[in-house]
């Protein structure tokens, strides 16, 4: 007999209709030899509702009175569906977020989860009863025992969080869309559905699978080896299967506040190439990559910083024994690039080619760093109490990658395991054994972002430390960090610029933290732009396909996009270009990967 937990949204539940008809999919699911836990969100538009009210009563509400406010949505709805059970002669009981023992911390309308206390859970499984759960609230720890909500997502984390605990066999996210596409279908109508995508795809996917399946939910399921599986709510068919790696032994104490970082990776085997002064115009970035590609050289990071005037620079790093073959193809494309700013091969200045076998890459990974603000900050100003100066930085969702002198690598590494915690990292992440498919798995499009940057940044330790642990003391998320691979004289210092994205709301605030620290380090610049786009693709199976990155570029170069930030982890892409041309991006790349089908899938509104 399997365990399995379901969860269904507010729009699965939104009707006496529709609640009947999860309740005879619930009632199959038994009958099909199962113990079955259901979690449910409020009924259709309740929750909006409720904030309605609660803004017509008070211009303020307090956070602690929307908590019990809100949490009462989901009680309608496992009243509601247990009841719809009974009637069918299934047994079935409903419990709150409380009952079923979903400990929090007292943080209202955000809340993580400590821990849950299943033998309540337990004991009616026992009995063959269908335990209905409130999803999205739970309680804190005794004296005060408040009503917490979980915030975004909220049902997803706790159905995850509940088959996490009970060591469910499998956790059923029940939707009104088929499951995890490769795009968003709103945006490019060819997006087709996905049979399987890993947990460490699916989280560099964040952008994409926002809507149906939350990052936190994905977390822990990633952490203590949940499988998931996205599927609709009307259908039999299987939907995306989201694979986790296999269950390990850890504590289920603190359940959404284990360690954000659980591996430190280095790497001394890398080399790196940098073109500085490149021209900025779209296919710059294919023709490099491309000739790349046609060598079959694999290539790790890769970094294009924010332009300066009308020039760029493009770094990236190969392992040291392909060196002389990527700085040979590097040099045969300069008397293109040379020509290339104006027609008349007039320059500011000669485009340069430098590189440095005296690197290594260290990085920290981790499923916990998405919305965790000082989680960067912690780790430059780790590296900046050893004494470790930063030569580039490069970010995704679920890794920060640096690269240092190979001389300080050691103390870097004994830093870094002292400052998170960690005694032993897991092994580098591998491709599992799914289904064969394309190097990249979805693409994802994110229109919410604004691109910052400070110029001419003194280059010593602790000045990106500094600089993010001011934005993550207030509260500030920073997405792509991108560390310039130029150094330019300032005062007499070597300085370097530092650009990075942060959401549209937070643009203003975070430009202020900029101008005071300008201020102070004598910089010459603070840039914001808010009207840019970031395009990502992800993949894991762009770790063994070279070339991943060259197709992506000339499906861009071939729409006439400039690509304005590169930033690469092993399994994803990014590239921020200007915000109109968003959706063509989009679009493109989507198209260049062999993604798009020709059926398309209908979802809602």
């Amino acid at each position: 007999m399997a365990l399995i937990v379901q969860k269904y949204g507010g729009t699965s539940v939104g009707s006496v209709e529709r609640i009947q008809t999860v309740a005879e999919r619930v009632q199959a699911t038994v009958q099909a030899g199962n113990s079955v836990v259901v979690v449910v969100s409020a009924m259709g538009k309740t929750t909006d509702g409720l904030v309605k009210l609660a803004n017509e009563i008070s211009s303020q509400p307090s956070r602690r009175e929307m908590d019990m406010l809100l949490s009462t949505g989901e009680q309608v709805s496992i009243a509601l569906l247990t009841m719809a059970l009974q009637e069918r002669g299934q047994a079935a009981v409903s419990m709150t977020g409380a009952q079923v023992g979903i400990v929090t911390e007292a943080r209202h309308s955000h809340a993580r989860i400590l821990r849950i206390e299943t033998e309540r859970v337990k004991r009616a499984l026992e009995q063959g009863q269908v335990v209905v759960v409130a999803g999205f609230q739970g309680i804190s720890d005794a004296p005060d025992l408040e009503i917490t909500t979980l915030g975004r997502g909220g049902s997803d984390t706790s159905a995850v969080a509940l088959a996490a605990s009970l060591q469910a066999d499998t956790c059923e996210i029940c939707t009104d869309v088929p499951g995890i596409l490769t795009t968003d279908p709103r945006l490019v109508p060819s997006a087709q559905l996905m049979t399987d995508i890993t947990c460490d795809e699916m989280l560099e996917l964040a952008s994409l699978g926002a809507k149906v399946l939350h990052p936190r939910a994905v977390e822990i399921a990633r952490n203590y080896g949940v499988t998931l599986v996205v599927r609709s709510s009307w259908t039999e068919e299987p939907g995306t299967r989201v694979t986790a790696p296999s269950r390990l032994p850890r504590t289920l104490d603190g359940l959404e506040l284990a360690h954000p970082v659980d591996a430190i990776e280095f790497d001394t085997d890398q080399a790196k190439v940098a073109l500085l002064g490149v021209p900025d115009r779209p296919g710059i970035a294919a023709q490099l990559f491309g000739k790349v590609a046609e060598q079959q050289l694999n290539v790790d990071l890769i970094i294009q910083s924010i332009n300066e005037g009308n020039f760029n620079d493009i770094a990236f790093t190969v392992e040291k024994n392909v060196l002389p073959q990527a700085t040979g193809l590097a040099a045969d494309l300069i008397p293109v690039l040379q020509g290339a700013s104006d027609g008349n091969g007039d320059m500011e200045e000669p485009v340069a080619l430098v590189s440095d076998t005296q690197i290594a890459k260290v990085s920290i990974a981790g499923a916990g760093m998405i919305g965790r603000p000082g989680v960067a900050a912690k780790m430059f100003s780790t590296l900046a109490a050893a004494g470790v100066n930063i030569q580039m930085i490069a970010t995704s969702e679920v890794k920060v990658s640096c690269t240092i002198a190979v001389e300080d690598c050691d103390r870097t590494i004994a830093a870094l395991c002292s400052a998170f915690e960690l005694h032993q990292s897991p092994a580098r992440l591998e491709a599992p054994a799914l289904s064969p498919g394309p190097a990249v798995r979805g693409v994802a499009l994110d229109r919410n972002q604004a691109r910052l940057a400070l110029r001419q940044v003194p280059d010593q330790p602790g000045m990106a430390a500094k600089l993010f642990q001011i934005l993550a003391d207030r509260g500030i998320s920073v997405d792509m960090i991108i560390q310039a691979q130029r150094c330019r004289k300032r005062n007499g210092l070597q300085t370097r610029d530092i650009a990075f994205t942060v959401a549209q709301a937070d643009a203003d605030m975070a430009r202020g933290v900029l101008q005071a620290l300008a201020n102070e380090f004598g910089s010459s610049e603070v840039i914001v732009d808010t009207a840019i786009a970031k395009v990502s693709a992800v993949g894991i199976g762009m770790m063994t396909e070279p070339g991943t990155a060259a197709k992506m570029f000339q499906a861009l170069a071939d729409s006439n996009i400039n690509i304005q930030m590169i930033a690469t982890s092993e399994i994803k892409i990014s590239c921020v270009v200007a915000e109109d041309s968003g959706i063509e991006a989009l679009k493109a790349v989507h198209t260049a990967f062999g993604l798009a089908g020709s059926q398309e899938i209908e979802v809602p509104a």
